[in-house]
C-alpha cells in the first residue's frame, strides 16, 4: 500500500481498522440537478485496495451517470462467507443519480469490469465489488436486484462506515 493513500488510521478493535484516504471521507459543497440518491458499498481485498478506491472515487467523478455527494472512511474488516482470503477494505459512497434502480445496478456491474472484477465463487476474493446498498426508500426483490441490500443490518462494513456519514 502506498503511504500517500493512507492518511490516518485508527484501530476500532484487533480486527477492524479505519483508513482515512483523500477522499474517504469525502462531502460535496452542493447537490446536484438528478432527481434520485442511491448508497453504494465499495469492498476489494485484492491488491492497493485503498489506492483502488481512490481511482474509483475519480472515476465517479467524473461519470455523467451520477453525482457523488458523500462518501465514508474505509473499513479494514475480516471476510465473511468464504474465511480463507485477505481481509476486506469497505466503504460507502452516497450518489445522485437520474438512473433507475435496475438501471444503477448495470452502470456499477460494467465499472466493477473496468476494474478488474472477476466473479470466482460467491463471497471469493475480489479487486472490487459494488453493492446497491438502498435506492431512495424503494423496496424491491427481483431476480437481478434486492433493495435494500439485503443483510445490510448485520455487516459491520455497512453500518460502521455508515456511522461516519452525514447526509
Amino acid at each position: 500500500m502506498k503511504e500517500e493513500t493512507v492518511v490516518k488510521k485508527k484501530h476500532l478493535n484487533q480486527d477492524l481498522t479505519l483508513i482515512f484516504t483523500p477522499h474517504f471521507p469525502y462531502n460535496a459543497k452542493r447537490s446536484s440537478h438528478m432527481r434520485y440518491r442511491a448508497l453504494l458499498g465499495i469492498g476489494g481485498n485484492i491488491g492497493d485496495v485503498p489506492r483502488r478506491f481512490e481511482h474509483l472515487f475519480y472515476y465517479l467523478k467524473r461519470s455523467r451517470f451520477l453525482h457523488v455527494l458523500e462518501s465514508s472512511p474505509l473499513l479494514k474488516n475480516p471476510p465473511f462467507g468464504f474465511l480463507g482470503q485477505d481481509d476486506f477494505h469497505n466503504a460507502l459512497i452516497l450518489v445522485e443519480t437520474n438512473l433507475t434502480p435496475k438501471e444503477l445496478l448495470r452502470y456499477v456491474l460494467r465499472v466493477e469490469k473496468v476494474f478488474g472484477r472477476k466473479r470466482l465463487f460467491k463471497d471469493g476474493p475480489r479487486t472490487l465489488d459494488i453493492d446497491l446498498i438502498f435506492y431512495e426508500d424503494i423496496v424491491m426483490e427481483s431476480e437481478t436486484l434486492t433493495l435494500p441490500h439485503p443483510g445490510w443490518m448485520q455487516r459491520s462494513s455497512v453500518l460502521i462506515p455508515l456511522s461516519y456519514m452525514s447526509r
